[in-house]
């Protein structure tokens, strides 16, 4: 059996954490960003976690992280 590839779109988008969770950042945070609240903004900046079920499908791409 061949080793199986890493989607390289999602190495460079998320992470593993120790107990296993995906982090990931928030999306809208890239532009027009003058006609956002500075409170939206904030929030925006912390990272995130993938729902359960989204979170399988990015293990997938994901072998050996």
């Amino acid at each position: 059996m061949p080793k199986m590839k890493t989607h390289s779109a999602a190495k460079k988008r998320f992470k593993k954490t120790a107990k296993g969770k995906i982090k990931r950042q928030h999306a809208y945070k890239r532009h027009l960003m003058a006609s956002k609240t500075s409170k939206r903004k904030r929030h925006l900046r912390h990272a995130d976690y993938m729902a359960s079920g989204d979170a399988q499908r990015i293990e997938r791409l994901l072998p050996y992280l």
